[in-house]
């Protein structure tokens, strides 16, 4: 174990971090890469700072802003010049770039906070006991976002290094098992010592990153609702006790877990994709414009550069011909080169709680926390003045009927512009109804519900991958329903 922890801290003290402090702020990085005296001693709030990067930023990791597939699939976004994902050709999506990278640097984060060869030395970007707990909680939220793409992952036996190349498929089940044990622990990890150094998302807050940890407790718990629906269930205990925990949860927009991008040479992905690189393959969808133009929605004004979507579901023949006039994804305030990356706001929160007590989860009055989400949503967004007349939309007040569905409904709008999150919430509850792509070029013609294993993984790990593929009822299909979409 010692000769493996010292190629460990070779791999990453050559290609990662070494010195004698950590970053702040995104662009703080480059600051600290390199040790000039050369003592081989790793700066863990750097290796915490480049995994936050690469979580909100890289097509190949997360990406939960620049990484649009799932947004077409939540019909947030449409394809314009080539449609292809928009139309759900199957694509073999790679996951081991996630593993490698972020993941890796969070699983080092926890190594050498454990080790008795670096933990006192590591200290100097923050107390052991506040690394690990933060780690744990930005790696749990890391899993989350990849079982629920693909299903089955490696997990357990994952970020091993050379101990093992050929890690296990957990099911999805125990992976969200241990993604709540994992909180839990976190939650109550902290200690008086300083916060964890590199943290681009609280700068250091524990108080804000036990609230984060609760937050997605419950939102880990809600989402499996199908499989434990009723109150007094599994999902329905766990959310109940992140619910209740002295620390509490992310309830005001101050509270946000977001990105800081400072801009110059770490830009908002957004902003690389559709300023500096100049895409314009991308427009906000008429799917959603549609839906906040009929609610009046003064949110749309800064869904997209015009309010009016680009058809969905279009192939190429089709698309060509649709007039100029459609917006690309988000303002120009929404995509300027600092503007910060959301992770999990408020509303979504507040969403959370309303939907668990409409199902008789909790004792909190649902219309009244669905109304705070609304109101914390537009905030957001720049329009809590116009929350009371919006509220009185005949759509939108909670009113008598169709609860979950308005709940289900606006949580959606208030994911805008994550994807991924809008798309697991709508194979969880199916609010909005969406219709499928009118060219659909699966055979299905139906919504994708998980992304099909990569060809990384069936030339690398194919007997695990096996195994994994013929737990799903269909296969290895994106047709195929992951275990808490039953």
């Amino acid at each position: 174990m010692k000769n493996i922890f010292n190629k460990t801290l070779l791999a990453v003290a050559t290609a990662v971090a070494f010195g004698t402090t950590g970053c702040n702020k995104i662009k703080d990085f480059e600051d600290t890469n390199v040790n000039p005296n050369g003592t081989p001693t790793p700066v863990t709030g750097a290796l915490f700072t480049r995994a936050i990067a690469e979580l909100g930023g890289r097509e190949n990791g997360l990406a939960i802003s620049a990484y649009t597939r799932p947004g077409y699939y939540a019909q947030f976004f449409a394809e314009t010049q080539y449609p292809e994902a928009s139309l759900y050709g199957v694509p073999q999506l790679e996951f081991h770039q996630n593993y490698s990278g972020f993941l890796m640097d969070l699983q080092n984060v926890l190594l050498f906070n454990t080790s008795e060869e670096t933990k006192q030395a590591v200290a100097v970007s923050g107390s052991n006991a506040n690394q690990i707990a933060t780690a744990r909680i930005l790696k749990a939220y890391a899993f989350w976002t990849i079982t629920d793409r693909w299903g089955d992952v490696p997990y357990s036996e994952a970020l091993k290094g050379v101990e093992n190349f050929l890690p296990k498929y957990d099911t999805q089940e125990e992976i969200y098992a241990s993604l709540l044990t994992e909180l839990k622990e976190a939650v109550d990890g902290f200690d008086n010592g300083f916060g964890m150094s590199g943290d681009v998302i609280y700068k250091g807050a524990n108080a804000k990153w036990q609230k984060f940890a609760n937050s997605l407790r419950m939102q880990i718990a809600l989402r499996m609702s199908k499989v434990y629906p009723n109150a007094g269930g599994l999902a329905a205990t766990e959310f109940a006790a992140a619910l209740s925990h002295p620390a509490g949860t992310i309830s005001t927009n101050a509270d946000n877990a977001k990105i800081d991008f400072p801009g110059g040479a770490y830009q908002n992905p957004w902003y690389v994709s559709y300023v500096t690189n100049s895409r314009i393959d991308d427009a906000v969808s008429s799917t959603i414009t549609d839906k906040l133009s009929d609610f009046n929605d003064p949110r749309i004004s800064r869904f997209g550069t015009s309010t009016t979507g680009f058809p969905y579901g279009l192939d190429r023949p089709h698309a060509i011909t649709v007039p100029s006039g459609w917006g690309l994804i988000l303002d120009g305030q929404s995509i300027s080169d600092a503007e910060d990356v959301v992770i999990m706001n408020a509303a979504t929160v507040l969403f959370a709680r309303a939907e668990a007590a409409e199902l008789g989860w909790t004792s909190e009055d649902p219309a009244a926390l669905y109304n705070q989400a609304v109101t914390a949503s537009l905030d957001q967004w720049g329009y809590g003045s116009q929350s009371a007349a919006y509220l009185g939309h005949p759509s939108v007040s909670f009113g008598t009927e169709d609860h979950l569905e308005k709940i289900g409904t606006q949580k959606w709008i208030a994911l805008y512009p994550d994807g991924m999150q809008a798309w697991a919430e709508w194979r969880r509850t199916g609010f909005p109804v969406l219709t499928p792509a009118e060219y659909a070029s699966n055979s299905t013609g139906e919504i994708p519900r998980r992304f099909v294993y990569g060809t990384n993984e069936y030339g690398t790990n194919n007997e695990n991958v096996k195994a994994a593929a013929a737990r799903l009822q269909g296969g290895d299909t994106q047709d195929s329903r992951m275990w808490w979409d039953k």
